[in-house]
């Protein structure tokens, strides 16, 4: 426990300021944060960073992050992604005849599946902390996402009966993810209260609600995940709290949800 706690401690001092900060030195930190994350799952695939498919992954992961805050160049920079991604695949399916099928089909899904899934949640990371009051709402995520780990830990510690889903995580419980939503409406509206987002406290209520829910799926998948491999954490990079995915989980689905909640309420 202490050493969780130290690691925890030195983490936030290291990244707060990064945060705060924000431009090209919070970039770098993102680019580095998800190219761990995805060499933490492709390791569990067994497949090598410096092999041709880790590689290419890691480069269209690199792809995918790039911040695009101007529309024309968005849609343009998008078309040519696609293109991009499209040779990719073709080259990742030649692969699997250059090896024989020693890399098959299933791990060509992989590795797309995997670029995507880390790339979707540090993209809308960067997206958040690059858009209007972008550093109040990255604060307002992670404080939810924090409080419904608190809040699901505690409730499921005192009144945990149910098991949510055990053949995935064996110790989380109904009434603690209840407990977890209800910690994070508390600490969204008093958030909200103190910063004051143009929001009404009905839609702030609802917000908080779909993020709690949100993050504990994602903290499920991440489950899912090391379940299927037989793994208890996706890395050692962070002493008692595991890898990049094990800290993130919770964020990678987090922050593409919020953008489109964001988006339905203001209509942009």
């Amino acid at each position: 426990m202490k050493q969780r706690i130290l690691t925890g401690v030195i983490a936030l001092i290291l990244f707060i300021p990064l945060l705060i900060i924000g431009n090209e030195p919070f970039t770098i930190v993102v680019y580095l944060l998800a190219t761990v994350g995805l060499y933490e799952l492709l390791k569990m695939h067994k497949i090598n960073w410096f092999s041709p498919p880790g590689l290419l992954a890691i480069i269209l992961l690199w792809l995918l992050l790039f911040p695009a805050a101007d529309v024309d160049f968005t849609i343009s920079f998008l078309n040519n992604t696609a293109q991009i991604i499209v040779v990719f695949v073709f080259v990742l399916l030649a692969y699997t005849v250059l090896l024989k099928n020693k890399f098959t089909f299933d791990d060509v899904g992989f590795v797309l599946l995997a670029v995507f899934y880390v790339g979707m949640g540090f993209f809308y990371l960067l997206q958040t902390r690059n858009g209007s009051d972008g550093l109040a709402y990255i604060f307002f995520a992670f404080l939810l996402i924090w409080s419904t780990d608190t809040g699901a830990y505690f409730a499921g510690r005192a009144l945990g009966k149910h098991k949510l889903w055990p053949e995935i995580s064996p110790n989380k419980t109904i009434e603690g993810a209840v407990g977890g939503i209800i910690l994070a409406i508390v600490v969204g509206v008093i958030f909200h209260l103190i910063y004051g987002f143009p929001y009404s406290i009905t839609a702030i209520i609802i917000i908080s609600i779909m993020v709690s829910v949100f993050g504990q799926i994602g903290d499920l998948v991440e489950s899912a995940f090391k379940r299927h491999y037989d793994i208890k954490d996706s890395g050692k990079i962070l002493p008692g709290h595991g890898g990049i995915l094990d800290r993130f989980d919770s964020a990678i689905f987090v922050f593409p949800v919020l953008h489109l909640i964001l988006q339905l309420i203001t209509g942009n």
